[in-house]
């Protein structure tokens, strides 16, 4: 609960070189903040609530758990077995180049749907704009194309 406390006559104006308060001023600050709070408290709550959750639970982890260490917990584990060689093996570059091309045209259809469902209401604008967006994304599949990055021999 705020108490505000009016010393001056004046209604309308607040003299910022006054040391009084300004009522109205503060009213309007203070309702704007509870609306705010009103608004954002569960969000608020739900965020404070996870991050003290999950910090707790690592300081509790961190504090109870047994700290033994042993170099067979760091190997690999195949199935049971002991492995049969190193785990970090080379990666062949093309697995990233089709991981990236993936990524890309992944993105082309999550653009693509709002963009049809839409269609009737943002007009020639917006259907010119994404043959623009469709134009570059077939001139950079076509380049990389002739370019062999998908060709795997």
């Amino acid at each position: 609960m705020i108490i505000v406390i009016k010393l001056s006559n004046t209604q309308d104006k607040c003299d910022l070189n006054s040391p009084f308060i300004c009522y109205k001023r503060l009213y309007k600050s203070t309702a704007m903040l509870s609306e705010f709070l009103k608004d954002y408290f569960p969000i608020i709550l739900f965020l404070l609530i996870s991050f003290l959750l999950s910090f707790g639970f690592i300081i509790v982890n961190f504090l109870f758990s047994p700290k033994n260490p042993d170099p067979e917990k760091l190997s690999a584990y195949e199935c049971g077995f002991e492995p049969f060689n190193d785990s970090r093996m080379e990666f062949d570059v093309r697995f990233y180049l089709v991981a990236i091309l993936f990524i890309i045209f992944d993105l082309e259809i999550a653009f693509l749907f709002p963009w049809a469902i839409s269609l009737g209401s943002i007009g020639l604008l917006g259907f010119i704009s994404m043959m623009i967006f469709l134009f570059i994304l077939t001139v950079g599949f076509i380049y990389e194309w002739k370019k062999g990055a998908l060709d795997w021999e």
